[in-house]
């Protein structure tokens, strides 16, 4: 256990990048935390962060010890559920990170689900795009991801993979509700909302349009699916997003909202992942519920083939 106490605290300092900082998280003085590392750098024989005018940063080998340090604090966690668990009292703390769409309503649905069974295991929600997902896992930050479209993942480890059409959200009085999917030609007559570029559904249109002779071109760009999908409610604008970040058919904002698939030779469907770093073996609290969000997303979409 003292050694895991120095690991939280190399820990503490590389995520805060600052030592005063790391104390104040530690609620333990500056100059107390200066002073066991540098007891640490010592006995190491080695500078664990280079100090710079204003915090520190990591050395070569204070990235490797960094490295051993949240694995041995995540196999400690893991322990320590094990343990929890020959009790039959499953306590802990899982770390998600997830694209924007799942924090509306499936997040939310899934943690209220695990924490009916557990209430004394505890949750941090990180929103991470498709780019930043696999760090998160990386450096510990997370236990487990769902991202929609993840970037090229190394180090990404799929446990549950499902499909996502990309939908058009609109006003429930637009005209083109009369039909049953959309094709993006029929969005050209309408002013277009659209996320940025660092996100799935952007990226899966903005490849869909490279074989087509016409763009959409937004007049409205932003960050965030919530100002995206609300905004409908204002003129005919049309936007877009993937179910799993909508409410059920006819619960959209009062029914003043709606949406359509846009058609598959138009815009392939997406993938939605849920995954974890390449060969790490989960505390038992995050793998728990890895595997109720995975029966969960089974269940409600199709699965797609790898």
């Amino acid at each position: 256990m003292r050694h895991n106490f120095s690991w939280k605290l190399i820990d503490s300092i590389a995520r805060a990048g600052s030592i005063r900082q790391a104390a104040e998280a530690l609620s333990i003085t500056s100059t107390a935390l200066n002073r066991r590392l540098l007891s640490l750098e010592e006995e190491l024989g080695v500078l664990i962060f280079e100090r710079l005018p204003r915090g520190v940063r990591p050395t070569a080998a204070g990235e490797l010890l960094i490295h051993h340090a949240r694995t041995q604090l995540s196999d400690m966690e893991r322990v320590i559920s094990q343990i929890d668990d020959l009790s039959g009292e499953r306590r802990g703390h899982v770390a998600i990170a997830c694209s924007q769409a799942l924090l509306p309503h499936f997040m939310p649905e899934q943690i209220a689900l695990y924490r009916a069974e557990h209430p004394r295991v505890t949750f941090s929600v990180l929103l991470r795009d498709r780019g930043d997902i696999e760090q998160a896992l990386i450096d510990y930050t997370a236990d487990i991801a769902l991202v929609f479209e993840p970037s090229s993942p190394t180090f990404f480890q799929t446990l549950v993979m499902v499909s996502q059409p990309i939908c058009v959200v609109m006003d429930a009085n637009h005209p083109l509700t009369a039909k049953k999917t959309v094709r993006l030609r029929d969005c050209l007559d309408y002013p277009i909302g659209l996320p940025l570029a660092s996100y799935g559904v952007r990226h899966l249109i903005e490849i869909a349009q490279l074989g087509c002779s016409f763009k959409l071109n937004p007049v409205i760009e932003s960050d965030s699916f919530e100002f995206l999908r609300n905004y409908p409610t204002t003129e005919h604008l049309l936007t877009f997003q993937i179910p799993i970040g909508l409410p059920a058919p006819g619960a959209m904002k009062s029914d003043a909202l709606c949406y359509l698939p846009i058609n598959v030779r138009d815009v392939p469907e997406g993938l939605l992942c849920l995954g974890k770093l390449r060969g790490r073996a989960l505390p038992i609290a995050a793998a728990k519920f890895a595997e109720q969000v995975g029966r969960a997303l089974s269940e409600r979409f199709a699965k797609a083939e790898r």
